[in-house]
């Protein structure tokens, strides 16, 4: 991770650059990498997908290249100034903060303009949005299991058994996991769920301490956070990670976000991507082997499985068996779905046989 002063140089270096041009009479421009699914291609050295050699450049040689040029210049000066007064705030409040900017061409017209906007820095000046000491909404991605981490807080440090000083609800994971110091673990393997329902399964049958597991609730989608530290433990604890979703496209797709990073944080994949991860269910196979309650695929999905078979980064033996058999049986099935056998089927059976499978247990 970077420090507040380096993260504030590379910012000012940015509008530097901005005015080197200016003042050798060139028009202004940026150059980044084109953040699409073409543009990304698998790192052999360090498992992960990055992006590739194409860019795009924002220029001020048009009306609206000029306009994310200056929204640049201006959310520059606001993070230089934040890092400087040791001050944080949410990608929320940065869109409406610029709604108080003297200029109003520099505004943003929505929050999605000003999240890109973060990342495109992000890209170009090799510092993270953590760094720059930009928040998202709170997640409430959580841990539960045999861990203890000393966390550093405004309020000083403090020491956490993610089982025994915890309540139901488990240990929250804070925006930047690097203040997490791992003091202590008794953990096996840890498995990262996709809802709620089901992590509050897992632990209510004590899945967590019959199995020396961490369990990660992943919250859907999971957050920059939560890879981080699922990243984090498997490399320093060296501690197996197992995905565990539903069985739809955009499941899979939480996984790959998981294993091999996402198309929008491909600059990131190194620091947030966990290649050893494996994907433990629910399989299109699952549906067909334990005849699992199912729902028929909808064209969106179907257009959704078709569109993975071309992503390079399910172009495995494994994910073109699974892809191909899920629009073969037409069905698509939800991790709680495995509560039509009984409530503690999920624990008692399927996953210890899975596991086993799997060469984890």
């Amino acid at each position: 991770m970077t420090d507040e002063t380096q993260a504030r140089e590379e910012l000012i270096d940015l509008a530097a650059q901005f005015y080197d041009q200016f003042a050798a009479g060139q028009v202004p421009e940026l150059r980044l990498p084109t953040r699409t699914k073409s543009n990304i291609e698998y790192d052999p050295e360090s498992g992960v997908w990055k992006y590739g050699d194409r860019t795009s450049t924002r220029s001020a040689n048009s009306v609206r290249g000029a306009r994310k040029l200056l929204k640049a210049a201006y959310t520059i000066e606001f993070l230089a100034d934040q890092l400087a007064e040791d001050r944080s705030s949410t990608l929320r409040e940065l869109y409406y903060l610029s709604e108080s900017w003297d200029n109003t061409e520099a505004q943003f017209g929505d929050q999605d303009e000003s999240n890109d906007l973060v990342e495109d820095l992000e890209v170009v000046t090799g510092v993270t949005r953590e760094d720059f000491h930009m928040r998202p909404e709170e997640s409430g991605a959580t841990l539960m299991g045999p861990l203890l981490l000393r966390e550093q807080t405004r309020r000083g440090e403090r020491e956490i058994h993610c089982q025994e000083d915890v309540g139901e609800g488990g240990y929250q994971i804070p925006n930047n996991p690097d203040m997490i110091e791992f003091l202590d673990h008794d953990i096996d393997f840890a498995l990262a769920v996709e809802t709620g329902g089901m992590r509050d399964r897992l632990i209510e049958n004590g899945f967590d301490e019959a199995y020396n597991c961490l369990v990660t609730h992943l919250k859907g989608q999971p957050a920059r956070a939560t890879r981080r530290i699922t990243k984090r433990i498997h490399d320093e604890l060296g501690v197996p990670i197992v995905v565990f979703a539903d069985g739809d496209p955009w499941s899979y797709r939480i996984y790959g976000s998981v294993a091999y990073g996402s198309i929008k944080s491909a600059h990131l994949s190194e620091y947030l991507a966990t290649p050893q991860a494996q994907f433990i269910g629910i399989q299109p196979a699952d549906i067909v082997e334990y005849d699992l309650p199912a729902d028929p695929l909808s064209d969106s999905d179907i257009n959704a499985l078709e569109s993975e078979l071309d992503d390079p980064r399910f172009q495995t033996d494994y994910w073109e068996e699974q892809i191909e058999l899920q629009l073969e049986i037409g069905k698509k099935s939800e991790q709680q779905s495995l509560a039509a056998r009984g409530l503690d089927f999920v624990t008692d059976t399927y996953l210890p046989e899975r596991l086993g499978e799997m060469g984890v247990l």
